[in-house]
């Protein structure tokens, strides 16, 4: 499992250039409206909405836009639908994509996808084609000087993670989705703030490319990131350390 969280620095990072031209609202709205919709406008009683508020707040959103958001998705104002969409295939030497998308157009947002992968230098596959090589886990990346191994572990731990496993400079907590509100709010009660918290697609096995076919890659999953419809982008590429640096801007 461990190595997600390069892939969540690098987006960590990025996404705080996002939030100055506001596209990283629009897809946080874009998991509001659909969460409402789904089960209802109290993130009390729907966890996958107050995942959806958290990261909001976390991304600085405003309060009426995040409310505005939530009465699109209970039907209390006029709203676009979305539709959830997931779409599999390969990158250069043959990485893995997995890549989950709210659309309003599937017919539009299909063959935009296949585009992407043809000039990245990959191919759009079928359904279920790369979709066993991950498995759905809640991560949690803490920068290392947060707080000790030990203790982390045994916070960790005794609240349903899986693993706590060191990566450079942070820690990656795992932990199964039903474990992931009891990791996080045993973490805030420790007034820990992870870089960054999700429910993600975890790779079970990373693969190496040469540096030349990992700039590729990543390039590939940055054009398809970029797309409007595009929430998250899943890889089992172990992004070699000067590709972090270089698409960090370090």
């Amino acid at each position: 499992m461990a190595g997600h969280s390069k892939w969540a620095n690098i987006k960590h990072r990025k996404g705080r250039q996002d939030e100055k031209r506001g596209k990283i609202w629009s897809k946080i709205a874009r998991q509001i409206i659909v969460a409402a919709r789904a089960g209802g406008g109290d993130p009390a009683g729907n966890l996958t909405l107050r995942y959806a508020i958290d990261e909001a707040k976390a991304a600085n959103m405003p309060k009426d836009t995040i409310a505005n958001a939530i009465k699109k998705g209970t039907g209390e104002v006029e709203g676009v639908t979305y539709e959830s969409m997931v779409y599999e295939g390969y990158g250069p030497g043959g990485v893995a994509f997995l890549v989950s998308c709210l659309t309003d157009n599937r017919s539009r947002t299909a063959p935009e996808m296949r585009k992407l992968f043809e000039r990245g230098g990959g191919q759009l596959g079928a359904t279920n084609c790369v979709a066993y090589l991950f498995d759905q886990k809640g991560t949690f990346v803490i920068p290392a000087d947060k707080m000790e191994e030990d203790a982390l572990m045994e916070l960790a731990l005794e609240a349903g993670a899986d693993d706590v496993v060191a990566q450079g400079e942070c820690f990656e907590v795992t932990c199964e989705p039903s474990a992931f509100s009891d990791v996080r709010d045993a973490l805030k009660n420790k007034g820990i703030e992870p870089t960054s918290a999700e429910v993600a697609m975890i790779a079970k096995t990373t693969i190496t490319l040469d540096t030349d076919q990992a700039r590729k890659a990543l390039q590939l999953m940055e054009s398809i990131e970029d797309h409007d419809d595009v929430q998250n982008v899943y890889t089992n590429l172990d992004l070699p350390d000067e590709l972090i640096a270089e698409a960090s801007g370090e």
